[in-house]
Parts: structure tokens; sequence; C-alpha cells
């Protein structure tokens, strides 16, 4: 059975706080509460949460320096739910910080809708925090960062997102056109030679010989594959 998605909420409301946590498990969800910003980056630390729902007016700390240090932490989604319904807070929050901004008051169906719409969008990400590849190779791709041998190497936004959408199906083979969709959907004349120079680059940041990979392997016909599983046909 698939473990419920974990919902973080950030909201100094006691009465909304207590109507969304009683709505979102009633639907599934697992869910935490803080009423404090610095609770909420705390509750962050002991447990990533798969989507925070962030309210921008909290009594120690801006809302915006919240998603700031979520941010620093982990590349968590956050859906902003604020009374504060200026376009210019808006767009510079959804620019900067969150996937999605909903002003109060709201119809809880909608914010649902969202949610799924948010967690959809992160099918292809592993739902653990560190992923063992193999001998000499982990990844924690919520932090963008790979560890190769004990030391840690940063990862590009792009390079995360097509490690964690070769890691949705570990030792099998993802085919150029699938990693060109789910990592390049919103670029215009997207080609198949940005998924050949990311993997290249990969590889030189993550294998110990490059020219020889043992972790990210070229599959006949097309594609890539993660780990020393066997290959099959790309999907």
């Amino acid at each position: 059975m698939t473990a419920p998605a974990r919902i973080l909420i950030i909201e100094d409301d006691a009465r909304l706080l207590g109507f969304l946590e009683e709505r979102l498990v009633r639907d599934g969800y697992a869910v935490t509460t803080a009423t404090r910003g610095s609770d909420g980056l705390a509750a962050v630390d002991r447990r990533w949460p798969d989507l925070i729902i962030l309210d921008l007016m909290l009594p120690d700390m801006r809302g915006e320096a919240v998603a700031t240090e979520i941010k620093r932490r982990a590349d968590l989604p956050i859906i902003v739910l604020s009374a504060v319904s200026e376009v210019s807070s808006k767009t510079t929050m959804i620019q900067d910080f969150a996937e999605d901004y909903l002003t109060k008051p709201f119809h809880y169906p909608e914010l649902h809708a969202r949610i799924e719409r948010v967690l959809r969008r992160l099918e292809d990400r592993i739902p653990v925090e560190e992923l063992e590849v193999g001998d000499g190779l982990s990844l924690v791709l919520r932090r963008r960062e790979a560890i190769v041998d004990g030391t840690v190497i940063r990862l590009t936004p792009i390079e995360t997102k097509v490690l964690a959408t070769l890691a949705a199906t570990p030792g099998r083979a993802v085919s150029t056109d699938h990693l060109l969709t789910r990592v390049w959907a919103d670029s215009d004349g997207a080609d198949p030679v940005y998924v050949w120079v990311t993997i290249r680059r990969l590889r030189q940041k993550l294998e110990p010989d490059a020219s020889n990979p043992r972790f990210l392997h070229s599959v006949k016909g097309g594609g890539y594959r993660l780990g020393p599983a066997a290959v099959d046909a790309p999907r």
C-alpha cells in the first residue's frame, strides 16, 4: 500500500488550522501542523513533508522568510494560503518560492484540487530522503545533492529532474523522449541533445570514470537507466 502524502500546515489561525487538519486527514493525507514559522521549520527538519501549506502572516516570522529557509533545506513544494491578495505578493511568491497561491477566504474543494495537482507534478520524485544507487553513490534529490564516496556534489535543477525521472523506475530504461517530456515540458524546441548533454555532465560529476559508467547507463535503442540492474526496453 502506498504511504499517504505528508502535508505540513503552517498557520496561526487555530480555527482554520483545525478545520484544514480534519479535512485533509479525512481525505487521506498525513498531516503535521505548526502555528509559528520556527515550529514549521523544526517540523521540516524532523521529517521532510511532501507538500507545505504556508500562511504569510505568522506571529514570529514573515512567510517569505519561512519559505526562504524551507528552500534552503530542500526543494519542497509550497502552496501559499494567505489573506494578502495583492498581485505583486502573488507574483513574487510564485516566482521565488511557491507552486501555487490561494487567497483567503477560500473554498476547501479548490484547495484540495490544487494540492492534488501539485502532488501529481511530483510523481517522478522518489518517496525517500536518500536513495542508494550503488556502491559509492547516493542521491538526496530533494536537497539537489549526490554523495559520491562521502563527498557531497551539488546538482542543478535540471540534473535533479533527470535523476528523479530515472529514479522513479530504478534499473529500468527510460527513453530520451520520456525524459524530454518530463524534464523539458515547458521548453520550446527541446531537443534530444539536451538529454545527452545533461547525462554527460552528470557522468562527469558522479562516475569514477565517465567513459565507463557504473550508474548512468545508455541503453540500446535510445534511452538511459540508473543503477546496475538488467536493461529492458525504453518506456
